[in-house]
This record gives C-alpha cells, sequence and structure tokens, in this order.
C-alpha cells in the first residue's frame, strides 16, 4: 500500500515517478506535471500523524490549512480523501472509524456477491468488454461472455425480467470498454488484476445507484481512488462520497444533460463578471456554455495531467470542505429542507471550512450548483479573455483556444484565481 514513504532527497518529478510510475513507452507523450511535494507546505505523513489526538480526533482545520498551500504527498493522498470527501467524521475516534470502515467493508462484499451471482465475471480479476446479454435479455453464448476471461460460465436468464437487472447487464461491457481505455499510460493499470478492481467497482456501483447507474467518464473519477487505496472496499466508498458530490453530472436525459445547470450557472457568473466576453460568447451561439461540459462533467481530467488532476481535486474538496459533510450523508435532510439562513459561528468554527465554503456559509450562499468547478471554469475563460475576444469567430475557435489549455494548467493558479471570481461575483449580486 501507498502509505509509509516519506519525502526523499530526490527531485519532485523522481519522487512521483515512483508512485505514478508511467509505461516506458509513454513516457514521450506524458506531461511533466507542475505539482511536486514540497517540504514544509505539502502535508506530509509527519503533519498528517501529528493532527491526530491521542485517541484519534483529527485537527481538521491544521489539516486544510496545509492542503490549500501545498496538496497532499502522494504517500497519504488516500487516507486523507477518505476525509475529505465525507467518509469520515475528524471528531471520530480511531476506534469508532475502525467500527465503520469493517461495517463498510462487509457491506461492499454483499452488493459484490448479488453482483457476482448475476454475473460471475464479477470478482474474477478480469473483465468483459462484449455484451453478457442481448437487448431482450437472451444470455449470448459462453464463448461469447468475455474477451478477457476464459471459462467463466454464462449468466441464466432467470432474473431478466427484472428491469434493474437488465439494465445492469447490458451495461457491463461498456464499463469493461472503458476500463481499458482508462489511465493506460501508467504502469498500475498494466496488471489485469487491478484492471478487475476498477471494473468491479464501478460494476457495484452501477447496481447500487437506481437512478444513474453507470455513465461514461465515472472511470475517470473512479480510477485514482483504485490506485490510492490499496483495498478495493474502502476505494468503493471513497468513489462512492465523490460520486454523492458528481453524480447530478451524469444524469442525462433525451431533454437536458447532467451539467446542464452548472454551465447556466457560468453563463450568469460570467455574464456578471466579464459582459463583454459573455456577449460574444452569445454571438457565437456559445452562451449555454456547451463547450465547458467536459470540464465540468470530470472534474478537469482531460486539462490536467493525471498527477496534477488528483493535486487540483485536493485543493478543491478542502477548499470546499465542510465539517458536517458526514453527518450530512450519513443522516441527509428531506428534500424538502429549505434552511438556507447564514450560520452564526466563530472564527474557531469558520476556520473548519474550506475558503470556498466558509465564504458560502458567511454569506448564507446554498445553491448547489455554484461549485468550485463553474468557478474555475471561469477562471480559464478569464485567462484566454483577450485571445477569446480577437480570435474567436466561431464556437470551434472557442473549443481550439480552450484546448491549447490542455495539459498546461497550473492548479494552485487556478484555484486562486476562481476564489477572486468568487468574491467578486458575490460582491457583484450583493450590490445588484
Amino acid at each position: 500500500m501507498l502509505g509509509c514513504k516519506m519525502f526523499r532527497s530526490t527531485s519532485g518529478a523522481a519522487e512521483l515517478e515512483q508512485f505514478y510510475p508511467v509505461r516506458p513507452e509513454c513516457r514521450n507523450d506524458v506531461p511533466k506535471p507542475r505539482f511536486k511535494p514540497r517540504a514544509g507546505k505539502t502535508l506530509s505523513m509527519r503533519k498528517w500523524e501529528s493532527a491526530f489526538s491521542a485517541d484519534g480526533h483529527l485537527d481538521i482545520a491544521r489539516v486544510l490549512r496545509c492542503i490549500q498551500r501545498g496538496g497532499v504527498h502522494p504517500a497519504i493522498k488516500g487516507v486523507v480523501w477518505e476525509f475529505l470527501l465525507g467518509c469520515f467524521d475528524p471528531d471520530s475516534t480511531f476506534d469508532e472509524r475502525d467500527k465503520i470502515r469493517q461495517e463498510r467493508r462487509e457491506k461492499y462484499g454483499k452488493w459484490k456477491a448479488e453482483c457476482q451471482k448475476m454475473a460471475p465475471i464479477i470478482g474474477t480479476g478480469r473483465i468483459t468488454t462484449r455484451p453478457i446479454i442481448n437487448e431482450d435479455g437472451t444470455p449470448l453464448d459462453a464463448d461469447r461472455v468475455s474477451l478477457h476471461c476464459d471459462g467463466v460460465t454464462p449468466i441464466d436468464n432467470d432474473d431478466v425480467v427484472d428491469k434493474k437487472v437488465l439494465k445492469w447487464k447490458l451495461i457491463i461491457h461498456q464499463i469493461g470498454l472503458d476500463v481499458v481505455r482508462t489511465d493506460r499510460a501508467l504502469e498500475f493499470y498494466e496488471s489485469e488484476v487491478n484492471q478487475g478492481k476498477l471494473f468491479d467497482i464501478l460494476a457495484v456501483y452501477a447496481w447500487m445507484d437506481n437512478d444513474i447507474g453507470y455513465v461514461q467518464g465515472m472511470n475517470d473519477i473512479c480510477s485514482p481512488m483504485v490506485i490510492l487505496l490499496e483495498h478495493e472496499a474502502d476505494a468503493f466508498w471513497c468513489f462512492e462520497r465523490a460520486m454523492r458530490r458528481l453524480r447530478g453530472n451524469f444524469r442525462c436525459t433525451t431533454s437536458s444533460i447532467g451539467v446542464q445547470s452548472q454551465l447556466s450557472t457560468l453563463s450568469q457568473i460570467i455574464r456578471t463578471i466579464d459582459p463583454k466576453l459573455h456577449q460574444h460568447l452569445e454571438d457565437l451561439d456559445g452562451g449555454e456554455y456547451l463547450f465547458a461540459f467536459r470540464m465540468l462533467m470530470v472534474l478537469f481530467r482531460r486539462e490536467f495531467s493525471f498527477v496534477d488532476a488528483l493535486y487540483l481535486w485536493e485543493l478543491m474538496w478542502a477548499m470546499e470542505y465542510n465539517p458536517n459533510i458526514f453527518s450530512l450523508y450519513e443522516e441527509p435532510k428531506p428534500a424538502t429542507d429549505t434552511s438556507a439562513a447564514p450560520i452564526a459561528l466563530n472564527d474557531k468554527l469558520l476556520k473548519q471550512y474550506g475558503k470556498f465554503e466558509r465564504k458560502n456559509v458567511q454569506t448564507g450562499c446554498v445553491d448547489q450548483q455554484s461549485a468550485l468547478a463553474v468557478y474555475l471554469v471561469a477562471s480559464v475563460l478569464e485567462a484566454k479573455n483577450k485571445k477569446l475576444l480577437k480570435e474567436a469567430k466561431g464556437l470551434d475557435d472557442v473549443v481550439k483556444i480552450l484546448g491549447e489549455t490542455t495539459k498546461k494548467l497550473d492548479a494552485k493558479k487556478a484555484c486562486t484565481e476562481a476564489l477572486k471570481i468568487q468574491k467578486k461575483y458575490l460582491l457583484k449580486q450583493k450590490q445588484s
């Protein structure tokens, strides 16, 4: 498990290569990451361990400050992410978290066993990239069950009358197709066993999420969790918590896309802080901001290198952190709960919120579509403001100009600019 390495005397790039080794034939195509662990700024193993009390209570305010300064060292990313994503309450003890972890592992094991009964390939450490049933629910021949798994018996057809089961079985091969395309440059996924972990987690999640199931792009969100957390069940729950934030992005219908509301918010932000740019984009028929769809859908995985995407995510999650996230997930409020008044908190409690969420709490802003990711897109547009105004003569030009940022964005700078835009936008909203 990646969990015991400390800062080394080697260069940051060489140190990262030890954690996320790239396949030799891909090294020339993989951009060098901007993020490098920095002693004194990056949250290290020593700082992480010292943030716990004797019985396990975590000083989350101290941790957030450190992450927002310099990210998280690769050796501890997985366990830190579990807190940032709300898997655990920082105000819990070691024993309480051990109990929760064990209960969740057992629950995941039961769900996985359910899936294995429906599709025996689950849990074999292999994947399938071919359909296992026809559209009418009839099973395909045994020799077509899997491209990667020999000798696995085909599923029976008794339960396909259930629409949920049918929907799930029809998507299994798509999960496999996406898995073999996920982070192919990394040596980690040369292992079929590691591919199998990603496949199983996505398949189990698709079974448990009755509303959305599986949608392409979830593989890009889940992959880092599989790499960072050794135990498959722990990686599943980390992914499940991430999807609590992102699942709306993947809810698409024939009349709308999942990020539609966020794109509308983005349009409103640009219209408010940069009306000239917004009008230009409107004139190009880009007022719906569909060119930003991919950025929001998979949290900038395409715009940043693998290492920098992980750095960006932890910066975002630290800045968006709400100390009540664990209880909100464990005991969700009814959908009719509209309590939205600003919360009166003292300075000590406010420090337990990330920078972005702290501003929302202070102003009483509860719009779930005004996520930091939306402001990040706005910061990218503002960074390309002059070029967009001067050179964009059509939407293809807009896409091309924004495409120039791929793998070249600075995560820390982008987040800093996003916070400035948030402040400017909220101020203008207040004045209007």
